[in-house]
């Protein structure tokens, strides 16, 4: 299973998203999820994936080494703009499938996935984007500044909640890390280690990169203190007044 986040407010744009990749009784596994492509003051972009993992991995793979076909663009890192890279995306995914998908159907496997592709390119401005099994997508706005990829049910209500396009990029950071704690509490399919970044608007690089692993100080001392602050909180609310 797969909990990512992908904001873009005022400030920039964040991402957050677990690795664990199988959770049973005797074994659970961690891959990756994000793969970043920056030439730091040129671009900064991120592509985090969920789903079939050798699909995505195939579709990575094309991105970062080029199609074979002369015709077609050849790298994620030449894309002249985020929606030729969205598209670049999407004629990956359908590359894979058109190479790979009648084989995996033979053997009953689902090779569908789900990815969120975003950042900014030089003289281009700053998009998000979701892309789908079949290589569409849409684009966040405004009304609709996040994305949420997986197990989503439990981290969901903490960002309603407290993320607006005016939410500085620090605090988008720390809601997402809460976000991934309440998920992380409730299903044991997500896990850390947690891959973690930030690009601030107009700079075309990342302003964090950063993995997070078990005993971090600073996650650890964030879900202490968000499971204290929301026991206090509900100990001050006064109970219903007409239970007896």
């Amino acid at each position: 299973m797969t909990y990512g986040i992908a904001m873009l407010i005022d400030e920039g744009l964040v991402v957050t998203v677990d690795s664990r990749t199988h959770a049973g009784v005797d074994h659970v596994s961690t891959f990756r999820k994000v793969t970043f492509f920056e030439n730091p003051g040129e671009r900064a972009i991120f592509l985090m994936n969920s789903g079939n993992l050798s699909v995505s991995q195939s579709v990575v793979n094309l991105l970062s080494d080029g199609f074979p076909e002369p015709d077609r663009p050849q790298r994620m890192t030449a894309a002249p703009t985020m929606l030729d890279a969205a598209k670049m995306v999407g004629a990956a995914i359908r590359e894979v499938y058109r190479v790979d998908a009648t084989d995996l159907r033979a053997q009953g496997i689902d090779h569908s996935v789900l990815m969120i592709l975003g950042g900014q390119i030089k003289g281009d401005r700053m998009r998000l984007f979701q892309i789908y099994s079949a290589g569409n997508f849409i684009e966040a706005s405004p009304d609709t500044p996040y994305f949420l990829i997986g197990e989503m049910k439990y981290g969901k209500p903490i960002i309603d909640r407290v993320i607006r396009n005016s939410t500085p990029l620090n605090d988008a950071l720390k809601c997402t890390l809460i976000s991934m704690d309440s998920t992380m509490r409730s299903n044991v399919s997500v896990g850390l280690p947690l891959d973690v970044a930030a690009i601030r608007r107009d700079t075309f690089r990342f302003a964090v990169r950063r993995r997070i692993e078990d005993g971090d100080g600073y996650f650890d001392d964030l879900r202490r203190r968000w499971g204290e602050g929301l026991r206090s909180v509900f100990e001050s609310m006064p109970g219903p007044t007409w239970c007896a």
